[in-house]
């Protein structure tokens, strides 16, 4: 799954993606590098982000899903948002994934959303506002609470007749480095769920309070981690570089 953010201000690659030209090149060279989901988002929600409403959100996000879906209509465009308008909006664009960080909690009327339009629901873990949320995120057992709340929020969407769910169990939202590495060397226990498995930790901070690095240099610490956790039972890489993480896909199939 490669990352496109229609955003400015993005922890990583904010207003890169700001044109179409520039949101259709980084589309085709994804393509090209191996991708076979193009995650579009146009809110950031990088701890410190500014609160951006809905107008706004579809005023970003729409343009570029008519463009993308309109230039490569072989491949799945997910959407990262948690509202159901905006998911409905893009869904009517041709867009057949629905990535909600909130899991969701902030619009419980996107699980009616997705099952009406019966696309794939990604359902992250997220424990409080994002704006805030490494103020001082606590768990007395990290592992044990994201498993209940993808659990719980799983059934809530599965008898709003969602047909397919994918857990995320939401590196770097509402966690510290700890809870994150913790949660990553417990993956296998969220495999025995039964439940798809999505790992989004690209040039994330769990990289680099640990390797000293800024985003822009975490390529090396990102693939050791999706590595990791592909050797753990991740079923998709959520990634800035898709040549590297497909690569890497390649290298293990081949020890396997």
């Amino acid at each position: 799954m490669a990352i496109l953010n229609i955003t400015p201000d993005s922890f990583f690659d904010g207003g890169v993606n700001a044109t179409e030209t520039a949101w259709l090149q980084k589309v085709e060279q994804s393509v090209n590098d191996g991708a076979g989901i193009i995650d579009i988002g146009a809110v950031s929600t990088r701890p410190g982000a500014s609160y951006v409403n809905e107008e706004e959100e579809l005023k970003r996000l729409i343009p570029a899903v008519k463009s993308v879906v309109s230039h490569f209509p072989e491949c799945i465009i997910s959407i990262d948002t948690y509202r159901s308008g905006v998911a409905h909006a893009a869904i009517e664009e041709g867009a057949g994934m629905i990535n909600d960080i909130s899991g969701g909690t902030f619009d419980t009327e996107i699980l009616n959303t997705v099952s009406r339009a019966g696309v794939p629901y990604i359902l992250m873990h997220l424990k409080g506002d994002p704006l805030i949320m490494q103020k001082n995120p606590h768990y007395d057992n990290v592992t044990e609470e994201v498993m209940t709340f993808l659990n719980e929020q799983t059934q809530k969407a599965l008898t709003a007749g969602v047909k397919q769910v994918i857990w995320d169990p939401g590196f770097g939202f509402d966690k510290t480095v700890e809870h994150n590495y913790q949660l990553m060397k417990d993956l296998k226990q969220f495999k025995k769920q039964g439940y798809p498995l999505l790992v989004g930790i690209s040039r994330k901070s769990m990289i680099n309070v640990v390797l000293g690095t800024k985003p822009a240099q975490a390529l090396n610490g990102t693939t050791v981690l999706n590595t990791y956790a592909l050797l753990n039972g991740a079923d998709i890489l959520r990634v800035h570089d898709v040549r590297e993480a497909v690569q890497a896909v390649k290298i293990l199939e081949m020890m396997m």
